[in-house]
């Protein structure tokens, strides 16, 4: 069987892998690297738990080919806190509550974080909209949009030079 020697980029380091051409970016995180954050359900693309950003972009780990991201940034749950200090969408999770069993809550930040960093002015019907693909069975959707609202607020302050949060 053939391999290919891939340089990937995940969460600001490179990691050299070799793998299988046929395998995805959701198998090279989970089982070759480690990062288990990602998380595995449908394999079709369809709920949203394998959502990692790829150049920024929300996309599905499940149906991407990990030699697809060679020479592209990729981040996952494990990447968006910096050390102990946890990304303002994941304090306004905690804080609102939008966190219940967590499976699909990595996906979620993630899809999020894609769609404040697009929109500088986010709506609720236009979050509803950003995590369409991303279903959820236990918390209901609004502490979710009422989290990422707070985020976005709390991210517009901190460019603004209040609140102290350093996170871009």
């Amino acid at each position: 069987m053939s391999r290919l020697a891939l340089s990937l980029r995940i969460n600001g380091e490179t990691h050299e892998v070799l793998t299988a051409p046929h395998r995805t970016l959701l198998d090279v995180l989970r089982d070759d690297l480690g990062l288990t954050g990602t998380k595995e359900n449908c394999l079709e693309a369809e709920c949203g738990v394998c959502t990692v950003l790829l150049d920024g972009r929300a996309v599905n780990a499940c149906i991407l080919l990990a030699a697809q991201c060679a020479g592209r940034e990729v981040v996952t749950i494990e990447g968006l806190a910096r050390g102990a200090e946890l990304h303002p969408l994941q304090r306004a999770f905690v804080e609102h509550g939008a966190v219940q069993c967590g499976y699909c809550i990595p996906g979620m930040l993630l899809a999020a974080k894609a769609y404040l960093d697009e929109d500088g002015a986010p709506t609720e019907d236009g979050i509803r909209e950003a995590l369409a693909g991303n279903l959820c069975r236990c918390t209901g959707y609004q502490k979710i949009a009422d989290a990422v609202l707070a985020a976005a607020a709390a991210l517009r302050g901190s460019r603004a030079g209040g609140g102290g949060c350093t996170h871009p």
